[in-house]
């Protein structure tokens, strides 16, 4: 589902200044104008309320952005105001808040300013500068009534850092909103025995709104069944286009699984899908076996489609692949596949779909014999990561029933892969592969989790503080 995020945006004054500083306020609401802009060319949807100068104005503004359902709200602090004019804002819009402490220039003209011969207009002059008065005092009241918030301090222009930390915080509320409304479907079951896999969904559903749909493979078996030799022809074109489909393919097994990427597309399409988590055994149903068996090149599709496909029924890492994905970073299932000490690298990947979009060239189709573990043979992608920076995230269920994001930063880098039809890629770390390791499981995630492109680790520290979930960082 496409975001349709609404920022709130509001300044904030103290009336009494207005009729003792001529032009002060036109002053400020052009500054408030000038952030409305620049939040605009980020994300256009913004409900700006100008300038709440008063108690009648709080109240206001707090309703209106209630009415309006705004997903966040950025609070620009222009001059010095009094917190009792900012709190019943917040508090009736109870959306996450981000206080922006933007200075109007890097500095006063303290020569200019010293020389001016009216101590009004010197007073006026200052007002325009002083955003950074009154934050201790909002800061103070929002920590006394539980409201969480964040800050940005900088200036309002020609501040690189400043406004790319903004830039995150809006793709982070991007990315909440897109989880709240996500729809997962969950087809099939668990692994069995696959312990660390099992999650509370209603805890899910606690961090990240949404909806989870149960689907049963029969359903895909049965709509997979109606599926008309002119569509297969059509999706086998479309996997030619995608793939690098090896000469061991047989037509029969390419035509299978075309069969099964379009009853994929046509059961996404009924439950409005934005993520998926399926496993399913198959033995003793020839249909159901033959559509699971067959899955792997349709997920790999639907992955690369914003439609994150997580194997082994791991609802969190399809949670985390979504996340990855809404980021622009793509979000492929992996897990610990084998550590080269001699080159200081993890290699990581996983059997079936793969995020082919982030994939370094084209992504091979090969023929298995058999699915380690699991039933039946068919198509598989073998790919690699891109090289250069890359992100893993895990979405980690902990022993005290809460949700917390482990992230890690590193390289995708150059070197041999296991060529056996699975994803797999070589990750370096800035802490070295046995530091990474023993790190990264010091925090019982489970043994899956999804890589992306990029460094995006900041992005994720801020989606967890709007989603009010811990964020653990390995390196």
């Amino acid at each position: 589902m496409q975001s349709n995020l609404k920022i709130g945006l509001f300044g904030i004054g103290l009336d009494a200044y207005w009729p003792q500083f001529d032009g002060l306020k036109d002053q400020l609401e052009s500054y408030l104008q000038i952030v409305e802009l620049k939040l605009a060319s980020i994300h256009p949807q913004i409900i700006n309320l100008g300038l709440v100068d008063n108690i009648d104005k709080a109240f206001e503004a707090g309703s209106k952005f209630r009415k309006e359902e705004v997903d966040i709200i950025f609070l620009y602090v222009t001059t010095y105001a009094l917190s009792s004019t900012v709190l019943p804002v917040v508090q009736r819009a109870k959306v996450p808040v981000i206080i922006l402490n933007l200075a109007p220039t890097a500095a006063i003209d303290y020569d200019a300013f010293n020389k001016m011969n009216d101590r009004t207009k010197m007073t006026g002059e200052w007002l325009a500068s002083c955003s950074a008065c009154p934050v201790p005092e909002i800061a103070n009241v929002f920590k006394r009534t539980g409201i969480k918030f964040q800050e940005v301090t900088g200036m309002l222009e020609n501040d690189l850092q400043c406004w790319s930390e903004i830039y995150q915080w809006v793709e982070a509320a991007k990315v909440a909103h897109t989880m709240a409304y996500n729809r997962m479907g969950c087809m099939g079951h668990y692994y069995s025995g696959m312990l660390d896999i099992y999650t509370d969904l209603t805890l899910q559903y606690a961090y990240f709104g949404g909806h989870i749909e149960h689907i049963e493979v029969d359903e895909l078996a049965a709509i997979r069944k109606d599926v008309t030799a002119i569509q297969i022809a059509e999706k086998l074109k479309l996997i030619h286009a995608s793939f690098d489909v090896q000469a061991d393919c047989t037509e029969t097994e390419l035509a299978r699984a075309a069969q099964t990427a379009v009853a994929l597309e046509i059961l996404v399409a009924k439950y409005q899908l934005g993520s998926i988590a399926y496993y399913y055994k198959g033995t003793g149903n020839e249909e159901n076996e033959n559509a699971i068996s067959s899955i792997i090149l349709g997920n790999s599709l639907l992955t690369a489609n914003h439609v994150p496909v997580a194997g082994e029924y791991e609802i969190k890492n399809a949670q985390a692949m979504k996340i990855m994905d809404s980021f622009g970073a793509g979000g492929s299932f992996t897990e610990y596949y084998a550590v080269d000490y001699t080159d200081d690298v993890v290699l990581m990947g996983h059997d079936g779909p793969g995020h082919i979009a982030i994939a370094e060239g084209k992504t091979k189709v090969r023929p298995l014999g058999v699915f380690h573990g699991k039933v039946g043979n068919g198509l598989s992608v073998e790919m690699r990561v891109k090289q250069g920076p890359v992100t893993l995230l895990s979405v980690v269920e902990t022993a005290d029933g809460k949700l917390l994001l482990l992230v890690a930063e590193g390289e995708s880098v150059a070197g041999p892969i296991l060529e056996i039809g699975n994803t797999n890629s070589r990750y370096r770390f800035s802490i070295g592969a046995r530091k990474f390791i023993n790190s990264w499981n010091s925090y019982g995630p489970a043994h899956h989790c999804a890589v992306g492109i990029g460094h995006i680790a900041s992005k994720i520290e801020k989606l967890g503080a709007l989603l009010n979930m811990q964020v653990c960082k390995v390196c």
